[in-house]
């Protein structure tokens, strides 16, 4: 990168660091399950929520809990259950003419990172009804209140309960649509270890090496505050020990509540010290070929740690020693490396690939500058790169 850019983009990440402190966040009140959810929307006067969730979610059952408790307490609830695994804006235009179509008066998510986003989009979409998701993208684009929302995850991985992220793809273009606003925090996040036990093997290993990299960027970058390293370093610590567990046991009670609390630790760090490349290239890989973010992040992340070089030694390094993933006399340069190698041997032991299928060469450019442009400059990462210098992320993940 330019020493031009790459000054402007520190300016930037510094101005939003010294801000931090007198930002509208918050972090979203946590209910225990969806009986408690359910009740919590009768309190508040509700009657008619929107259930955003996914066909699959739908046909394994798992929404039976809620929908249960949301008939006993007399609740008229209507169902979109059309999200896709990275949610397009017909997603969202669909999900929003159904809330208006039955009168609904709040929302309800469902599922994992994708439904969370189709259902903080369609929000959006209602409290801005003439403002497309295509102008919505960037900071601050939505500013109005949404409907109360509620998030129920599915997955111990995204963290999206806690966060003012969403992120939707252009059905045409491939592009995808960041959006980041403070009214996109969900008021209420439901921890339901029931609602996971039926996840298959592959979505709790990826969604759950979601939740690591989500701790890990928001570990080493450069707007870290003492919360949030304290999240990010709960996070590593709860996902080593348990995420194996849940892998191989998905009825394993104790690891399912664990992961819960991990991927919402990690999602509380991120929110807001913020992501990286590693999250950059996986959105851009997504929009092109459909491919699961968490399956992209698990994949990319190891090399663009080690990318990143010495410029996040100090901070992976104590990351690694902290959570007793390296020993305590290594050295930074030494813990990193360790700390890599061993995110490596998780992917392996979880079945997660060291490569990805079906990327094409003359898409690379395309990706990398999408990657550039929602990264640079808000990401506050160790070590700037260019859209040139992001192509070789994509050439070094291609089967």
């Amino acid at each position: 990168m330019n020493p031009l850019q790459a000054a402007g983009c520190r300016v930037f990440q510094t101005a939003l660091r010294i801000a931090l402190p007198v930002l509208p966040y918050r972090d979203p009140v946590v209910l225990s399950s969806v009986e408690e959810a359910a009740q919590t929307l009768l309190d508040q006067g509700k009657r008619r929520p929107l259930i955003v969730t996914d066909r699959t979610l739908h046909q394994l059952g798992l929404l039976s809990g809620l929908l249960s408790a949301l008939e006993e307490r007399g609740l008229d609830f209507a169902l979109f259950d059309e999200t896709v695994p990275n949610p397009t804006v017909t997603n969202v235009e669909n999900a929003r003419a159904l809330y208006l179509k039955r009168g609904c008066d709040c929302i309800i998510a469902f599922g994992g990172g994708s439904a969370m986003d189709c259902a903080k989009a369609c929000g959006a979409r209602i409290a801005r009804p003439n403002k497309p998701v295509s102008r919505m993208k960037g900071i601050l684009g939505v500013l109005l209140p949404l409907p109360l929302l509620v998030a129920v995850p599915t997955t111990a991985g995204t963290g999206s309960e806690t966060t003012l992220a969403a992120v939707i793809t252009d059905d045409k273009s491939h592009y995808k649509y960041p959006i980041s606003d403070f009214p996109l925090i969900p008021r209420y996040a439901v921890l339901d270890y029931r609602v996971t036990l039926g996840l298959p093997r592959h979505v709790t290993s990826t969604t759950g090496v979601d939740a690591l990299v989500h701790a890990v960027e928001a570990y080493i970058g450069r707007s870290t505050t003492a919360q949030t390293r304290a999240c990010a370093e709960e996070a590593v610590t709860l996902i080593r020990r348990y995420l194996p567990r849940a892998y191989q046991d998905p009825t394993d009670a104790e690891a399912r509540k664990q992961m819960l609390v991990a991927a919402n630790r990690a999602g509380l760090a991120f929110s807001k010290s913020y992501v990286g490349y590693v999250h950059g290239v996986a959105h851009s890989l997504g929009g092109q070929y459909g491919i699961p973010h968490g399956l992209a992040n698990a994949v990319v992340c190891p090399y663009v740690l080690e990318l990143y070089g010495s410029s996040c030694h100090a901070k992976l390094g104590t990351l690694a020693r902290v959570t007793g993933i390296a020993p305590q006399d290594e050295t930074d340069a030494q813990a990193s490396a360790t700390f890599i190698q061993w995110f490596r041997d998780l992917n392996a032991s979880l079945d997660i690939p060291e490569k990805l299928a079906g990327i094409q060469e003359e898409h690379i450019p395309l990706m990398a500058r999408r990657a550039a442009s929602e990264s640079n400059p808000l990401y506050p990462v160790p070590r700037l790169m260019d859209a040139k210098e992001l192509e070789q992320i994509y050439y070094l993940v291609k089967e």
